[in-house]
């Protein structure tokens, strides 16, 4: 008899064709993310799960499994799973990092463009008929990104990957990580280490790429905003919640920062009514970071493998722990 896999949302058909071949293959199709009782039901009957960044595996839900062997998340993050509690469990946990990074930190730079340059704003001007004459000399202007200082929070993959781009626009690059990079690494990308006190100072633009942590949780805040340039912005393309978005949203209409550029928020999706919907100096993407179709396709590749390497005792491609 075929081992169970459960999928709490469905894959491309090459990867469910793959993964049919092999398993008893089940896949909710219902509300998402997956409602929680049903997440641990679930769990209670099979050997490999596949989940999705928004699925939360927490020790609550390992706890309910029985004979699960692996779980695969169609993700480069994994904050949304318990993942020592797993290792704990003998629970092997894969991910998918490195496919992302160019879709992701060409995203990021897309908004720092969109933002300066204001194409988004000027998109919904025409749109709703208020493009009324030829801007004048000071009318309607952005900023040149030649010269400007690009903070990077996070200069691992993703983040060395944008600093790549922000680096073929003549812009200033400095970062911040728990440790220095290389020496080798930061002369290519020609970018300097600072404190994170001098990045929030000194940067004309923040790009975050941390993971959510305990220590990273609203670690943007009006405490931080207060201390970054007026003319400033902030690019979010990490995770929602190490932006406190009720901060942001005074910070952004009192015009303590300039402007802002968001992939991610604290609870997904946001509605057309949330206060930062109301705003001109911010544009707003329905997290797509890795939202490219080379990219989701080589996720699936990588997710449907590390399952398989998973249920036959083995270590995933890219693992977490155990």
């Amino acid at each position: 008899m075929k081992k169970r896999v459960f999928l709490t949302r469905t894959l491309q058909d090459f990867a469910l064709k793959i993964l049919k071949e092999k398993y008893q293959v089940e896949i909710h199709s219902g509300k998402i993310p997956i409602p929680v009782t049903k997440l641990r039901s679930k769990i209670k009957e099979i050997e490999g799960l596949i989940c999705f960044p928004y699925d939360i595996i927490n020790k609550e839900t390992i706890e309910c499994a029985k004979n699960l062997k692996v779980i695969s998340t169609y993700s480069v993050g994994f904050d949304h799973i318990d993942t020592k509690y797993a290792k704990k469990k003998k629970i092997r946990v894969g991910y998918t990092p490195e496919v992302l990074t160019d879709a992701t930190a060409d995203l990021a730079f897309s908004l720092l463009l969109d933002i300066s340059r204001r194409i988004s704003e000027g998109d919904r001007i025409i749109r709703e008929g208020k493009w009324k004459e030829i801007f004048g000399a000071s009318d309607y202007v952005g900023i040149d990104l030649q010269g400007k200082t690009i903070g990077i929070l996070g200069l691992g993959r993703i983040g060395g990957t944008l600093a790549k781009r922000a680096k073929a626009f003549d812009m200033k690059i400095l970062y911040h990580n728990r440790k220095h990079v290389s020496k080798s690494k930061e002369n290519a990308l020609n970018a300097k280490y600072v404190s994170f006190e001098k990045l929030v100072s000194q940067s004309d633009f923040i790009s975050i790429h941390v993971p959510h942590t305990k220590e990273t949780n609203h670690l943007f805040n009006m405490e931080i905003f207060k201390k970054m340039k007026k003319s400033a912005f902030l690019i979010n393309t990490s995770r929602g919640k190490v932006v406190n978005e009720k901060d942001l949203t005074i910070a952004l209409r009192k015009k303590i920062i300039s402007g802002a550029g968001l992939d991610v928020f604290e609870s997904e999706p946001i509605k057309k009514n949330h206060p930062l919907t109301k705003l001109q100096n911010i544009v707003l993407a329905p997290h797509i970071g890795s939202s490219t179709k080379e990219t989701r396709i080589k996720m699936a590749e990588i997710t449907v493998k590390n399952l398989i390497l998973g249920m036959n005792q083995k270590k995933p491609t890219y693992s977490v722990g155990y």
